[in-house]
């Protein structure tokens, strides 16, 4: 089979208008889920917790996956499995080789217990593969509202701390010494974070959810240094890699995660050449400026 004929097997875009007729509410989730996820995701570079939420999604997957096979909701089931793992690692405190050891345990015994209650569950060999890698799903107007709830929840609560948060995710120890409550914070962050990994899981997957809390804001930081631009371009970035893959796997057999992964891989591949070049042209501009003060 040539190139052209692979494409046409894969790509399918003939009823892509009566399709996307029916999936608004999935893609207003997935516009809620990026928002929520460039938010979230500014602090979780800052406070440098990428491992941290890898090892939150594979609990969150443990806790999804036995909803599923007890017939339980799924997304109650990974809230409770991610926000468990979040609170622990939120006890451990700010020592990264603390936190870093403790991911290194729940990491593989979650994703040990996931892949145990899918091996256990008889149903639809779809919702097995949908928890690791995401799904179009029909989300009816009372899920969308539940998510939206949450996630107004969520946000409204990270508006509350944000400006200690940000001052304990730069220096832990100045803001501890000026009574700031770190210990309070990093807890209530990481429930916070908690909840977003579950939110996240029905359309990216537990395995990818990554690639919507991490990417966005570590493609922002290679191109700017403000703050307030870091969260603009952090959402930005989410919602173009979600609400884009919701749309090009519409018209495809290929899964959502797919698609938001490589859109926000290739997003964070040009922000980093442009900040490359702009690294650049400002060290070759200060050598310019010092070589007549060396010829003098």
């Amino acid at each position: 089979m040539d190139l052209d004929g692979i494409l046409q097997t894969i790509f399918n875009f003939e009823n892509y208008g009566e399709l996307l007729a029916l999936v608004q509410n999935s893609i207003w989730a997935g516009a809620v889920l990026g928002l929520l996820g460039g938010l979230v995701g500014t602090f979780v570079m800052k406070r440098d917790l990428a491992f941290a939420v890898h090892g939150i999604s594979e609990l969150s997957f443990a806790g999804a996956a036995f909803a599923l096979l007890i017939g339980a909701d799924i997304i109650l089931g990974s809230l409770v499995g991610s926000v468990a793992a979040a609170v622990l690692l939120g006890f451990m405190g700010v020592r990264a080789r603390d936190k870093n050891s403790t991911i290194g345990v729940i990491m593989p015994f979650g994703l040990g217990l996931g892949i145990l209650f899918l091996a256990l569950y008889e149903g639809r060999a779809a919702n097995k593969f949908g928890l690791l890698t995401g799904q179009i799903v029909s989300v009816d107007t009372v899920q969308l509202q539940t998510l939206a709830g949450t996630a107004v929840v969520v946000m409204a609560a990270l508006v509350l701390i944000w400006r200690p948060l940000g001052f304990a995710s730069v220096d832990p120890e100045m803001a501890e010494a000026r009574g700031v409550p770190v210990r309070g914070l990093a807890i209530g962050f990481m429930v916070l974070l908690g909840i977003t990994v579950a939110l996240s899981i029905q359309i990216v997957g537990a395995l990818l959810v990554l690639a919507l809390l991490i990417t966005p804001a570590a493609a922002a930081l290679r191109v700017t240094t403000s703050p307030k631009l870091i969260v603009l371009l952090s959402v930005l970035f989410a919602l173009t890699a979600t609400v884009g893959g919701i749309l090009l796997a519409l018209g495809s057999r290929i899964p959502i995660s797919p698609y938001v992964t490589t859109l926000s891989f290739l997003i964070y591949v040009v922000c980093r050449v442009i900040g490359r070049v702009r690294a650049n042209r400002g060290l070759n501009g200060r050598v310019s400026r010092d070589q007549p003060a060396r010829a003098v």
